[in-house]
């Protein structure tokens, strides 16, 4: 059993002085008392402090971080305007066939890159190339008609000549009857019949002008003009050119680069109707991007602003750009039933304004259009330099 040890009582302990080297020289022997309470829990040595190095790190770092971010928000904020509800858009042509009639040959396949002016396939021409016969033959056949309307002309005139060389005669023999009646030598019913001839005579030159008359209109008011000036040649003409057209048509060709599309509907021997969409070209050679910008954005938003384009399907590539233009109403004002809210909405919806964006040059990545792509415009005022 341990003795217990009583502190000594104020008044009753003396301070002992002991040096350091008596100290050292001397063992160390631990009190039976606390002998084992020393052994079971040894004294670990001091640490040194550390706190004061965190808080100097803490006091330096902090601000700093504050003052870049606040710098940053500063330079930045409110510059750059940014939206992920933005596609991109390529021309999409319907192709059609200018005229009716049996497909005898299809030159291309699903999704292939065709250049302007690639045939894409054929319709029976044999039908066109008959009309186009046709309408020659009828060409011909207006160049003689002009050619026997001049002949008529010519003859209309002869006619007129001649009529009026006998009317002159006619009235030359009724002035002579006239004087010998007043002499008492004719008798009146021998002046009576040549005033009579000499009234036919004049109808007959009324006539003969009106012939010519007639010709000239025929040859379209002027009896000299050219044969292919003649408005029932212009007519056959136009007709050959609309045959020959026709005939053209009977191949499809492609109005423009692209890749065709839509086209494993058509088949030989399929018969089309002549307006009647039976493929798509989406032009690759132009593209650009919509990005709808909430309405509050469009505060900055101007014409000719730069912009960065990245496209979903190649992350990390950022494509150059500016803004084209600004949409003239939101996309629902363009839909088949525009939302009417004048029955008054508890709830404010944002609209969307529609912005063109175009892609400055080509991008080496290929671009489908319909592809999901995020746009960040930078409004900076004129003459500063952008830091984002």
């Amino acid at each position: 059993m341990n003795a217990r040890v009583k502190p000594p009582a104020q008044g009753e302990a003396e301070p002992v002085s002991v040096t350091l080297e008596k100290v050292e020289q001397q063992p160390a022997v631990p009190s039976p008392a606390v002998a084992p309470q020393q052994a079971a829990a040894p004294v670990a040595p001091p640490q040194k402090p550390k706190r004061k190095g965190r808080r100097l790190a803490l006091l330096i770092s902090v601000p700093v971080i504050l003052a870049a971010a606040g710098a940053y928000f500063w330079l930045t904020g409110g510059r750059f305007v940014d939206t992920d509800n933005a596609y991109v858009q390529q021309p999409k042509v319907a192709l059609s066939a200018d005229i009716a009639g049996r497909i005898i040959d299809v030159k291309v396949h699903e999704n292939q890159v065709v250049k302007a002016g690639d045939v894409l396939f054929d319709i029976d021409p044999a039908p066109y190339k008959i009309a186009l016969d046709k309408a020659n033959a009828a060409l011909a056949s207006a160049r003689v008609n002009v050619d026997q309307l001049r002949v008529g002309y010519t003859t209309a005139q002869a006619k007129l000549s001649a009529a009026k060389s006998t009317q002159d005669i006619r009235q030359r023999v009724l002035g002579r009857n006239d004087s010998l009646a007043g002499k008492g030598f004719a008798t009146a019913a021998a002046v009576d019949d040549v005033r009579i001839s000499a009234q036919d005579a004049d109808t007959a030159v009324a006539l003969a002008q009106q012939e010519v008359a007639g010709a000239v209109a025929a040859l379209g008011g002027n009896p000299t003009i050219v044969t292919d000036d003649h408005p029932a040649v212009q007519t056959a003409q136009a007709a050959v050119a609309s045959a020959k057209r026709d005939l053209a048509n009977t191949s499809i060709v492609a109005p423009a680069d692209g890749i065709i599309s839509q086209v494993a509907s058509l088949n030989v021997g399929q018969f089309v109707a002549p307006g009647s969409t039976i493929a798509s070209l989406v032009e690759t050679g132009d593209t650009w991007v919509v990005a709808n910008f909430k309405e509050t954005q469009l505060t900055t938003l101007k014409d000719g602003q730069p912009a960065d384009v990245t496209v979903d399907a190649y992350p990390g590539v950022k494509l150059a750009g500016h803004v084209d233009s600004i949409g003239a109403a939101t996309g629902s004002e363009f839909s088949l039933i525009p939302a009417q809210n004048a029955t008054g909405n508890w709830v404010k919806v944002g609209q969307r304004i529609p912005v063109r964006i175009k892609v400055d040059g080509t991008s080496a990545q290929p671009l489908r259009t319909g592809m999901s792509a995020a746009v960040s415009v930078d409004t900076k005022p004129e003459g500063t330099v952008a830091t984002k």
